[in-house]
């Protein structure tokens, strides 16, 4: 039972302190999951932070879903799951409320304006973190690769990731990230398992 507490509050409080969305949030879980409780390693999170994304869904109720999984079962992933959205439910109603009696001032729109440089700064620590996580060689799972800085095959995967997502079009449109996710997971079982 205090396990299932402890997730309904540290869901809580990424819930309540992620402003931006899922990627904004995902230092908040990582100190909450990793550093404060060590119920994931960061091989552990990473890996979650990964299924997260690939499945539908907000990246942080996936993750809380995920997490509680690991931690509690099918209990734990209720309860942390129902802590992760339950702020957003509340502070969404309260300012929606507000916002609609209130629009028109000019201090809200100066509070709303202030926000967007901290949530891109917490996006891009995110999107760093992953990244670092990502090209670091798993020296578990390649002991041979121990003494490299960067894992190769990971660096030319995101590599051509990047690339396909920034720069290919297909018939003038930009190639969908479901069709970047399926090649990316194409490019590793195949990289992988060759070398």
């Amino acid at each position: 039972m205090k396990i299932l507490l402890e997730l309904f509050l540290s869901f809580f409080h990424i819930g309540i302190l992620s402003f931006g969305g899922g990627y904004a949030a995902m230092p908040l879980i990582k100190e909450q999951v990793v550093e404060l409780h060590g119920w994931l390693s960061m091989a552990g999170f990473a890996d979650i932070i990964t299924i997260a994304e690939m499945t539908p869904g907000p990246i942080a109720v996936n993750c809380a879903t995920f997490v509680g999984i690991q931690v509690a079962g099918i209990p734990g992933a209720l309860v942390a799951t129902a802590g992760n959205i339950a702020p957003s439910c509340i502070i969404v109603t309260a300012l929606a409320y507000v916002y609609y009696k209130y629009r028109g001032l000019d201090a809200v729109k100066a509070v709303l304006a202030s926000l967007r440089p901290a949530i891109i700064a917490m996006i891009a620590s995110a999107g760093l973190t992953l990244l670092t996580l990502s090209l670091a060689p798993d020296k578990d799972f390649f002991p041979m690769k121990a003494d490299l800085p960067v894992d190769p095959i990971a660096l030319v995967i995101f590599a051509a990731a990047f690339i396909a997502g920034r720069c290919i079009k297909v018939k003038g449109q930009k190639i969908s990230p479901m069709w970047i996710i399926a090649g990316s997971g194409v490019m590793g079982l195949i990289l992988y398992g060759i070398f």
